[in-house]
């Protein structure tokens, strides 16, 4: 298994410098300006702008900016000024030496910048990736268990409208059910009914308690688990009715196993493999952030971030991002095929 891991980390170094060079000459044969939102601040003259562009390296060929990106430059010395003397611009020591770069919107390395949103994305995404993958099990089971009942095609016909359904029109509409409608009617009498709260983590007014979290996680975690419980509970109840249409699901009914233990000992454990697949595939995009429901609830978050570096353009922020979602990718992968080997002992990596 040792060897197996190394092998894999090995193949994963050229395929995420592949990806590397991918997302920064994409990005960099966009024809975006980076430093275009200067042109609105009448402070600015061209000799700022110039001498901003000599300190970031905009004005070296593309090929040199990569190389600076990527390995660093430690004798950035522009002579910018004219006056024959080299001007000093500080160095830069590349991605490769732990140097992601400053953000052109931030003014900030771009460490510190997706350090402030991070947290806020991980919140997000893991809780509602665990309501998914609870509620949509649950489901699956209880739907597999009872195939073609009213209640599994009740399931069905819900799940295929829910997994039709954009994310923005689920956000949109729970915002005017749950936040707009239902604060009508708790106005006009009905105080029992609590209306949720659209914008933001917290409360405007400062209240940081956990209250007021699980309060603005509510309408966020509903949009993104709906779809998902939608395709997952699809999914575990297609791989339930596989496995226990078995012959070893038979034989142990035979010998007169309880149903519970049939169900979730031996139906459950070889049912889980491939959505173990699925789970792997979906996980490393928590990092990248719901974008539209973030956007929508203003959640401050990586997706958030990412709308926001596109317009001003910030290659850094973007680059960065995209990069560590790949990465995220390849480890997800690799601790796919090793669960593999857990869950199923004829599975070995050799």
């Amino acid at each position: 298994m040792g060897k197996y891991i190394l092998r894999r980390v090995l193949a994963a170094i050229p395929l995420l410098i592949i990806i590397t060079i991918i997302v920064f000459f994409g990005m960099k044969l966009s024809g975006a300006d980076p430093l275009a939102y200067l042109a609105a601040d009448p402070r600015i003259t061209e000799a700022d702008r110039f001498m901003l562009e000599a300190r970031l390296g905009l004005n070296d060929p593309i090929p040199v900016q990569f190389a600076t990106w990527l390995i660093g430059d430690d004798f950035r010395q522009r002579d910018i000024t004219g006056d024959g003397v080299p001007d000093e611009f500080g160095t830069q020591r590349g991605i490769l030496r732990g140097d992601l770069g400053e953000s052109i919107r931030y003014r900030r390395p771009v460490t510190e910048v997706i350090g402030d949103f991070l947290p806020n994305t991980l919140i997000l995404g893991i809780t509602a990736f665990t309501v998914t993958v609870i509620i949509s099990m649950g489901i699956g089971i209880f739907a597999a268990l009872r195939q073609y009942s009213f209640a599994d095609n009740a399931i069905t016909g819900v799940s295929f409208v829910l997994f039709s359904m954009p994310i923005f029109f689920i956000a949109l509409l729970s915002v005017q059910i749950f936040a707009v409608q239902f604060k009508a009617w708790h106005e006009a009498g009905a105080t029992w009914l609590p209306y949720l709260p659209t914008q933001g983590m917290y409360d405007v007014r400062g209240d940081r308690s956990l209250d007021e979290l699980v309060r603005h996680l509510i309408l966020p975690v509903f949009c993104l688990a709906s779809i998902q419980i939608a395709g997952y509970s699809r999914y575990i109840r297609a791989t339930m009715l596989e496995v226990i249409s078995s012959d070893y699901i038979r034989t142990a009914k035979a010998k007169g196993l309880a149903d519970r233990r049939i169900t979730y000992l031996h139906a459950l454990k070889n049912a889980s493999l491939p959505i173990v697949t699925l789970i792997g595939l979906d996980l490393p995009f928590i990092l990248a952030g719901a974008v539209v429901t973030e956007t929508i609830f203003a959640w401050p978050g990586l997706g958030r971030l990412y709308i926001t570096s596109l317009e001003p353009i910030d290659p850094p922020v973007i680059m960065i991002f995209v990069l560590m979602i790949a990465v995220a990718v390849v480890i997800a992968q690799l601790v796919v095929d090793v669960i593999y080997a857990v869950l199923d002992p004829r599975i070995r990596y050799s």
